[in-house]
């Protein structure tokens, strides 16, 4: 059921939907890739409310067994749309059928957080509000007129945009900051839904680049490697030229 409402509220994100941003001030994201409590939570809201209608192509199941998961584990809690873990984490919506349905078919995730950065996907993910006037009736404070609709709603709770008394422009318009204030409460508090679109966020970041952590480990073996092997050469290159003025 949770796969069929995610399908319901986000199939209409059309392909273009990273394409522009806001001017609101990002948030910077608590991203850990060492933190894989928080990676496996990630993980499990990924496949819960994105993966309906969004995919990680360049992603296998398999690969989350890095995070401490067991294949057991992965076939029972976080494949739904798969037969072996060895396959990619594609949408269960069908790319003919989504893009006769919305006009274009949802973007794949897979890098997502290195195209728009960690700090803007939390601050997205964060600043939805009710709007009648779109379709979705949703919009955002970090992507004006978005196409996709608040997914997370139900976590979240429902927020309303309140523009702050500031100085005008001679025309009574408003120079301040627009706010958000939640008139609505979600299934969860405001702090412990930050925390899980950190969560979230930390598992896009991880999607992107799953062997990050593997290459600064690697990248740090090699620059030891090569302070050690600069002690011994040095001596060694001043007796070879000791001779030469």
């Amino acid at each position: 059921m949770r796969i069929l409402k995610t399908l319901v509220l986000a199939a209409a994100f059309p392909v273009v939907a990273f394409a522009a941003g806001g001017h609101v001030a990002l948030d910077r994201a608590p991203i850990d890739n060492h933190d894989t409590a928080s990676l496996q939570r990630g993980a499990k809201l990924f496949v819960n409310y994105c993966m309906g209608c969004h995919g990680a192509q360049y992603m296998r199941y398999n690969r989350l067994t890095d995070l401490g998961i067991t294949e057991q584990q992965i076939k029972d809690n976080l494949m739904f749309n798969a037969d072996k873990v060895g396959e990619p984490m594609l949408s269960s919506m069908d790319a003919k059928a989504a893009a006769k349905w919305f006009g274009a078919q949802p973007p794949d995730l897979s890098v997502v957080a290195r195209s728009r950065g960690a700090d803007w996907l939390y601050t997205y993910l964060r600043t939805y509000y009710r709007d009648d006037s779109r379709a979705t009736g949703w919009n955002n404070l970090a992507f004006p007129n978005v196409g996709m609709p608040h997914v997370l709603w139900e976590l979240q709770g429902t927020q309303e945009l309140e523009a702050r008394e500031g100085s005008g422009d001679g025309h009574g318009a408003s120079h301040a900051a627009p706010s958000l204030k939640l008139v609505s409460a979600g299934a969860m508090p405001p702090k412990q839904y930050d925390a899980a679109v950190a969560d979230l966020v930390n598992f896009l970041v991880y999607l992107g680049e799953p062997a990050r952590t593997h290459r600064v480990q690697l990248g740090m073996l090699v620059l030891l490697f090569l302070g050690v092997l600069f002690v011994v050469a040095y001596p060694l290159k001043k007796e070879f030229w000791k001779d030469i003025h």
